[in-house]
């Protein structure tokens, strides 16, 4: 079990500040991490139908009725998940984006959605300054000119390729909780992540720096996200989260690719990415979750952002997701959460990786652009202009900002502020180095 001598030990640096109260809330969001660290995606392949009796031990034997069960359970799930599209497109990476009837999508099969309609947009967060806006990155499915047509949301067909990398289709697209571990020191998952806390918070913003980092397993995942949190870190914990990953077992590939989380009970039973479960409302018929984002940045070279922006509705209390320049793309309902139904009282921004070990040493999966923060613009992965939405909807910057590496000979992190910026970090890494073997 986690104590806080357990966490100075651990982490000095961050049980430094004079202020009782703030050390017991940066505690709590330690033993958050590493709470989070012991959940993960699932990590054992299933052999397809085909050649699924070969390399069979001698003393196990081909079970085709078991096979069959397990397909016809799938293509059931696969028919409850694609529904029925009025346009297909072909994506040049090879997804297929069905357009579907907006009160046809997955959400509307929830008990407390179905025979409902998609809610009109709520009023935006104000902002109090202009920011600079820099070349954004929008999805590789619409480089045709392509779109879905209105009163449709497009959606990333799931195959059963995609099913079949995970261990079960029950498992499928989420984040499934394995146990917390007692040896801390084992966990998978490791961040260089930015946080603010001890308020109550509506909302938060950013602008998020887009790479291709290398992921050398397929059962890891590197990511940069948001994350907007409420709740004791225990297993009432309620988050949702946004950003781009790389994640080879849930895409099949290794593309960045915009991506949400929700989960209302710390990834236990409830949640999913994207629109894999029911609960978040698609509204925009421009952006589909979980398909590639292009253009991205290159070292030396241009660089290429996406603006990500969740904040609570004053009128509704629903939580509505912005992507790039004012792209509604929908809404979580509020009665999704328990804690989040009120207010959040912690934002976090940054970069996540999760590390098998599967060669027995520290995996050379990158986080961010794979360059340690030190060495800035053009070369480290960033986030600019982090902002909060305060009680009365409006966009301020931020105050008392934290800093965690919890590997940080792996993976870095370094915050500035500017004019032009305002509030922002450089982080990342390459992973195993000669300082992390």
């Amino acid at each position: 079990m986690l104590t806080e001598e357990t966490i100075r030990k651990r982490h000095p640096k961050i049980m430094t500040s004079s202020s009782s109260s703030s050390n017991s809330i940066i505690f709590s969001f330690v033993a958050f991490l590493l709470l989070v660290s012991s959940f993960s995606t699932t990590v054992v392949s299933e052999h397809t139908l085909k050649g699924s009796s070969q390399n069979l031990p001698a003393n196990q034997t081909f079970r085709p009725k078991q096979e069959l069960l397990k397909f016809k359970r799938i293509r059931s799930y696969l028919k409850k998940i694609n529904k029925p599209a009025v346009k297909t497109i072909q994506s040049p990476d090879g997804d297929l984006i069905d357009c579907v009837l907006s009160h046809l999508q997955p959400a509307f099969d929830h008990p407390q959605l179905k025979g409902m309609k998609p809610l009109e947009p709520p009023k935006r967060p104000k902002a109090n300054d202009s920011m600079n806006e820099m070349t954004e990155s929008l999805q590789l499915w619409t480089v045709s000119g392509e779109l879905c047509p209105e009163g449709t949301v497009p959606i990333r067909r799931t195959t059963e390729k995609d099913v079949l990398r995970t261990s079960s289709f029950r498992k499928f697209g989420r984040k499934i909780r394995r146990g917390v571990r007692h040896d801390t020191l084992s966990n998978d998952h490791e961040h260089a992540v930015a946080f603010v806390n001890g308020d109550q918070y509506y909302g938060a913003k950013a602008s998020i720096n887009v790479w291709t980092p290398r992921v050398t397993d397929q059962y890891e995942f590197s990511l940069s996200q948001l994350w907007v949190i409420s709740g004791t870190f225990g297993n009432d914990l309620n988050t949702i989260e946004a950003g781009w990953q790389v994640s080879p077992e849930l895409y099949g590939d290794n593309y960045p690719r915009f991506f949400t989380y929700w989960t209302t009970d710390a990834y236990q039973a409830t949640g999913c990415y994207n629109l894999l479960c029911s609960g978040f409302v698609q509204t925009n018929n421009r952006i589909a979750m979980g398909a590639a984002i292009s253009p991205r940045s290159n070292v030396n070279g241009r660089q290429f952002d996406i603006g990500i922006m969740i904040w609570k509705d004053p009128k509704h209390g629903h939580w509505w997701l912005e992507f790039g320049s004012g792209l509604l793309v929908g809404y979580w309902p509020d009665f999704l959460f328990s804690h989040l139904r009120k207010h959040a009282s912690m934002i976090q921004f940054g970069g996540e990786i999760v590390n098998s070990r599967s060669m027995g040493y520290h995996t050379s999966t990158q986080m961010g652009s794979g360059h340690f923060a030190d060495e800035g613009f053009g070369k480290s992965s960033y986030f600019r202009n982090l902002q909060v939405v305060d009680w009365d909807n409006n966009l301020i910057p931020l105050s008392n900002l934290h800093l965690l590496a919890d590997h940080p000979n792996c993976y870095d992190i370094r915050a500035g502020k500017n004019n032009v910026w305002g509030n922002y970090f450089y982080y990342g890494g390459p992973g195993r180095n000669s300082r992390c073997p």
